[in-house]
């Protein structure tokens, strides 16, 4: 069977983006048809400055949600990084086989580091190295595809590329892995800047729909939403992105085409309406059950605690592999 792993980071609550982008693909499809791994990648919420007790707390809430939006432990494995020791374990030997010349590449390492350098400060060493960490979660389970947005894509070349050069000069240990865009994916776009995607990093509350808002709020935001000049009710991205950003979230929502709804408005102000009560009913369930997980912490940690113990059963043996391959003498 297909393996497949993906993760997602807790530095931030998670949007009505990442539910229509990537979560509710893992529970309705990727679940179903492969054996895939769910993880909450805190180690990756360190390389930036932190509050300890947010990151532990985004931590939980996001397994909590991962649940809620439908994840089913007995068909998948939802876990926490920081829970398995083989990550870290085989990041370092992953690092001796990169190069300093292909961390100092990426794109979001680039960008951060220009950011921060402009504010007068300095960046950490793991926001050069996490793209190794990266591999390291994606190499250990030998994952067959990586489900990613485009923004991710180099991350899943660096670990093709790592597993390829540890192939060739160690001896085959990884499974190559390929980085797959879901077609029915929806790219959610910031309702206050449709130009920038609904980031859950992202400062700017207004233009951002959080899975857990109340529905009220979910309401006030969407009937504010930026929209274009002129009345008439078109698809198109390039010359009406707010318009476009509202249709193709109720189109996502309702599992429609965007082009095809917009020809059923006549007035902005309808299809903000419908889009808003679109969303607040599709986050009604996944809002119900959170509620009822959190009332039972207990199963919450269950689930990670057999979610963790069988990641680490799956992982163990490769990353002991790589030890053995690259030349480390085994423990006794």
């Amino acid at each position: 069977m297909t393996r497949v792993f993906s993760g997602i980071k807790p530095t931030g609550h998670l949007t009505l983006g990442n539910y229509l982008g990537a979560l509710r693909r893992w529970a309705d499809v990727d679940q179903h048809r492969a054996d895939a791994l769910f993880c909450v990648v805190d180690l990756h919420a360190l390389t930036v400055d932190h509050d300890p007790a947010r990151v532990r707390r985004l931590s939980r809430q996001a397994a909590t949600l991962l649940l809620s939006a439908g994840l089913d432990p007995e068909r998948c494995t939802v876990f926490v990084q920081s829970h398995v020791d083989e990550h870290t374990r085989l990041s370092y030997v992953l690092e001796c086989v990169a190069s300093d010349g292909e961390m100092r590449r990426m794109i979001q390492y680039k960008e951060k580091a220009a950011r921060e350098r402009k504010r007068g400060g300095s960046v950490r060493l793991s926001l050069l190295t996490y793209p190794v960490l990266m591999a390291a979660d994606i190499l250990a389970y030998g994952t067959d595809e990586v489900p990613v947005g485009d923004d991710q894509r180099q991350h899943v070349e660096l670990a093709r590329d790592l597993a390829v050069r540890f192939n060739q000069r160690y001896g085959h240990t990884f499974v190559v892995p390929r980085a797959t865009r879901p077609e029915v994916a929806a790219r959610v776009m910031n309702l206050q800047d449709p130009s920038s995607k609904m980031g859950k990093s992202d400062d700017s509350g207004p233009g951002i729909v959080y899975l857990l808002d109340e529905p009220d709020v979910v309401r006030k935001k969407i009937m504010r939403a930026v929209t274009d000049s002129g009345s008439e009710v078109v698809y198109d991205r390039e010359t009406r992105p707010g318009l476009a950003n509202l249709l193709e979230i109720l189109a996502a929502c309702e599992r429609r085409d965007p082009e095809d709804l917009s020809g059923a408005y006549d007035s902005y102000g309808a299809l903000k309406k419908d889009t808003a009560e679109a969303v607040v009913e599709l986050l009604r369930p996944l809002q119900e059950r959170h509620r009822a997980l959190c009332a039972d912490p207990g199963y919450v940690d269950g689930v990670l605690r057999a979610g963790a113990e069988r990641a680490r059963e799956m992982a163990g043996p490769r990353v002991d592999a790589a030890y053995r391959a690259i030349g480390l003498l085994p423990a006794v």
